[in-house]
């Protein structure tokens, strides 16, 4: 393996439809010889988000990391480190599964839940998987640019993301999602 795509986002296709990547942008936390791991950006899951406030005690909006090991909860956050076990994006962004400390830090007022991004399971490529789903064009990588990956996001994410690139992005962002309706 020559190359990371580790900070890079993931633009699905047109291509793929009909599952949970259908329109999705990834982010890819991890990306090494043994595979890449990443989370969905923009697929809320609303049933879940509106249990979760009863659980953390605070409204939470939770997404769909991606289809793998969906009872693991995955927390982005923005600033400073709250806990020693994390994963750095960049650096202003970090990964981790410390439920714990990032409760304990909202409810200490340490760090706003404005600060914080909630996801159920994630996105996962064995070796070399996702460098063939790249030459396959599932998906286009697109260098970070200003995304605050805690922000609240939906589709209009995928469909911003695809007008900015522009040329034949721009005709993807504006296809039906069954573009055998096009």
């Amino acid at each position: 393996m020559n190359y990371s795509y580790k900070g890079k986002i993931l633009i699905s296709t047109p291509d793929v439809s009909g599952d949970i990547f259908s329109r999705s942008v990834v982010l890819i936390v991890d990306h090494n010889e043994s595979g890449a791991f990443g989370l969905i950006l923009n697929k809320k899951n609303q049933n879940i988000s509106s249990r979760l406030m009863s659980a953390f005690g605070f409204p939470v909006e939770l997404y769909e990391g991606g289809p793998v090991e969906n009872e693991r909860i995955y927390f982005i956050l923005k600033g400073e480190k709250i806990t020693p076990e994390f994963i750095e994006i960049n650096h202003e962004f970090y990964l981790t599964e410390d439920i714990d400390s990032v409760i304990s830090a909202v409810v200490n007022q340490e760090i706003s839940v404005a600060d914080i991004k909630v996801f159920s399971g994630y996105s996962g490529w064995s070796s070399l998987q996702l460098e063939g789903e790249l030459q396959r064009k599932l998906w286009t990588i697109v260098d970070v640019y200003n995304l605050d990956y805690t922000l609240p996001n939906d589709q209009g994410l995928w469909k911003n993301i695809m007008q900015n690139l522009g040329g034949e992005f721009l005709l993807w962002a504006n296809a039906p999602e069954d573009v055998s309706l096009n």
